[in-house]
């Protein structure tokens, strides 16, 4: 096949994924009435897993407490395995709040499927980071939609207050995109993938999480659409955090992320029997493979073949496409000299924090084929929020 063709194969890939992919959905969405509060409200249980989150845990602990929901209706689950520092204390005297801990750390999975376990008689599991405020009207938001069978999981809204530090601005605008990207996955068929900040499932499809998962999140949400449920999308619950500290923090979650999509993918490979999932298949493969595990080589392919293209004729055509290609990585490059610096914002940083996902995930795929990512990862230090 000529260069051309595969470069202009590959253009078309990039596009779709990131822009094409919005527009079917877009075009082809069912508009979805909110739905009312519930004449009688479930039985819910908030998990919040927390490790070593002494800075984070009173502000979590008094948001938790403002949220509007009936007491006798909810159970608050904090669980601190593993913790070495003044969360076990802090968590132990919150009034209203189950704690759980023991001196062992077996990572996040673990400590989730410990909580699910003790958790009491309960219909709805809604699971939120230590790390993340929710807004008083969110559990209220989010069991509206369980009242319509078909509906197995929920997905919040994920906010990021940026502040003055220039990674948090980037990581904001790729979260505006990704929230848009949601409402239109859940207007067209389910979200493929729940933010784990704030998102909830019904108790009687969650199956205790293999050991080694590293996105629990991720893995949760896919496994409730695998049973043959959606999961919709609430904006209206959020749940806002920091941003990370730097761009090395920034860059450890990334890669994490990385690892953990192409564990994902070999774990839920099946869904892309069309013939079986439908409507899920083409949305597994459009927002997951194509975003994980296409566009990154290919983005470095594009680059590579316009090179060979312009050294084989000198062709107006893929002189502009090289030409843009190298204004856009060095837009990508100053972004992230400003990021490093952390002043400054505007129109570097989409290009950089494009670029930055992209080579995190390349990274998180050879973390995850050398077997280097471990479940007892090393957490990145974000923006406390008070």
């Amino acid at each position: 096949m000529p260069l051309m063709w595969i470069f202009w194969f590959l253009v078309c890939c990039v596009l779709y994924t990131y822009l094409g992919y919005a527009a079917l959905l877009w075009i082809f969405r069912k508009q979805r009435s909110w739905p009312a509060a519930p004449s009688t409200l479930p039985r819910i249980t908030h998990i919040i897993a927390a490790y070593n989150e002494e800075q984070e845990i009173d502000v979590k602990i008094a948001n938790t407490a403002a949220i509007k929901y009936p007491s006798q209706l909810v159970q608050h689950i904090i669980i601190t395995d593993g913790s070495t520092d003044a969360t076990v204390a802090k968590a132990t005297n919150a009034p209203g709040i189950t704690h759980l801990h023991q001196p062992l750390r077996e990572g996040k999975v673990s400590a989730i499927n410990r909580a699910v376990s003790a958790a009491g008689e309960t219909e709805i599991l809604i699971f939120s980071d230590a790390n993340a405020m929710i807004n008083p009207d969110a559990f209220l938001k989010m069991v509206g939609h369980f009242q319509f069978p078909h509906i197995g999981g929920l997905a919040g809204e994920k906010k990021v207050v940026a502040d003055d530090l220039v990674p948090g601005k980037a990581e904001g605008i790729y979260w505006k995109y990704e929230s848009w990207l949601k409402q239109l996955d859940s207007d067209f068929h389910t979200v493929v993938g729940a933010a784990g900040e704030l998102f909830a499932i019904r108790r009687s499809l969650f199956a205790p999480i293999p050991q080694d998962v590293l996105l629990d999140d991720l893995y949760l949400s896919l496994m409730v659409c695998q049973q043959g449920k959606r999961m919709a999308y609430e904006p209206q619950a959020f749940a806002t955090e920091g941003p990370s500290l730097s761009i090395a923090d920034e860059w450890k979650r990334r890669v994490r992320i990385g690892a953990g999509a192409f564990q994902s993918l070999r774990l839920f490979h099946p869904l892309l029997n069309v013939f079986r999932y439908g409507k899920l298949s083409f949305q597994f493969f459009s927002h997951r493979v194509m975003r994980w595990l296409v566009c990154p080589f290919a983005l470095l392919l594009i680059f590579i073949i316009n090179i060979l293209l312009v050294n084989q004729q000198i062709n107006p055509l893929y002189v502009s496409t090289l030409v843009l290609q190298v204004l856009f990585y060095l837009f990508a490059w100053i972004g992230f000299s400003v990021a490093k610096r952390q002043k400054g914002s505007g129109i570097f940083l989409l290009p950089f924090y494009f670029v930055f996902m992209n080579l995190g995930m390349i990274a998180g795929l050879y973390r995850y084929l050398s077997g280097n990512q471990t479940v007892r990862w090393e957490k990145s230090r974000r923006a406390v929020l008070r």
